[in-house]
């Protein structure tokens, strides 16, 4: 059993990850600040071991208090939203995300070199690969081609540079993950976010399932897209990608070393809208209109998921047919009960 601090536990990915982490055995406490959606409960919160603080992984005092009795931390705290989110405030994404890395390592540093902390595993994102042109994307590249155009891209690959020069300069371990497009229940409406229109549609700014649900079920036809509807994305399960976080985390041959969780699988934003409109509009001629594209929507998001499979034994098990019949439903009651 591996005692492991989770930052930002109370988010999209950390919902799963702290599930995944108490089902493996671990005692875990959670650091969430509930800056985005609120309090949120989860059905873990009673778990014997588990423990959430509420409190900011930007502040280097709580953080380092935190990793006093743990071996593993998992820096997953930041701001982060769908394509829509990252484009309203690309400042904001910026300047928080810096602050809560800068902290969270100056903690880890101290953790380390006094306590019992073994390693750090940041959480990455695929969009550091923003800027290749050649696919799919391996790791390494990241390194090679040019640098992400976002704000949001530019951040998180500054995050692996955190990561690399805390090993370089103080022999602080790390493990880089990179998860692409998750898939998965439980984001809601944040509390500080504006909204964006789709047609006559006003929509909270989450992630693209989300959003296409959203304007089914409030009715709008023809589908608006975003661009052409040609940008090919893999699409990969919240659990599949908890899974494969803490795999990275436990695995000997993981440490400083980067890795790219995705499913396989490539699939259109077109066709991603065509099979969720099936489900909700059965029967009814799929149409799409399409919007203008954002400045930073990238066409070809493509992993090489090689390594995580040869070194981790790791591949995502869950085929976004089976996504969109648990997700669906779900965001379908979160539209219904003015939760999104």
């Amino acid at each position: 059993m591996a005692h492991v601090l989770v930052t930002g536990s109370a988010g999209f990915i950390g919902g799963y990850l702290v599930q995944q982490l108490l089902a493996d055995g671990h005692d875990v406490v959670g650091l969430d600040d509930y800056s985005k959606y609120g309090p949120v409960t989860r059905s873990y919160d009673r778990h014997p071991r588990y423990r959430l603080v509420e409190g900011d992984a930007s502040d280097v005092t709580v953080v380092e208090e935190l990793l006093r009795d743990r071996d593993h931390l998992i820096a997953g705290a930041a701001l982060i939203g769908g394509i829509s989110y990252f484009h309203t405030y690309p400042y904001d994404l910026l300047a928080a995300n810096e602050r809560i890395i800068a902290s969270t390592c100056d903690a880890a540093i101290r953790a380390h070199r006094s306590g019992r902390l073994r390693k750090v595993t940041y959480i990455s994102s695929s969009m550091v690969f923003e800027s290749t042109d050649h696919w799919p994307s391996r790791e390494g590249d990241q390194l090679a081609v040019p640098p992400p155009r976002s704000s949001y891209g530019f951040q998180k690959l500054a995050t692996e540079y955190f990561a690399r020069a805390a090993w370089d300069q103080y022999g602080l371990p790390y493990t880089i993950v990179r998860p692409f497009n998750c898939v998965g229940v439980g984001e809601i409406r944040a509390l500080a976010q504006a909204t964006c229109s789709s047609g006559t549609i006003k929509l909270a700014m989450s992630h693209v399932v989300s959003d296409l649900v959203q304007k089914i079920v409030k009715g709008q036809h023809p589908l608006r897209i975003l661009g052409d509807g040609r940008q090919v994305r893999h699409y990969t399960y919240g659990g599949d990608l908890a899974r494969g976080i803490v795999l990275a985390m436990e695995h000997e041959s993981a440490t400083n070393e980067d890795f790219n969780l995705s499913t396989a699988e490539s699939t259109t934003v077109l066709d991603l809208a065509e099979r969720i409109w099936s489900r909700l509009r059965p029967g009814v001629p799929f149409e799409v209109v399409n919007d203008p594209a954002f400045e930073h929507d990238v066409q070809k998001r493509i992993p090489d998921v090689s390594k995580a499979r040869d070194l981790l034994g790791f591949t995502a098990g869950v085929s976004l047919d089976e996504m969109l019949d648990e997700v669906v439903p779900w965001v379908v009651g979160a539209v219904e009960a003015g939760r999104l």
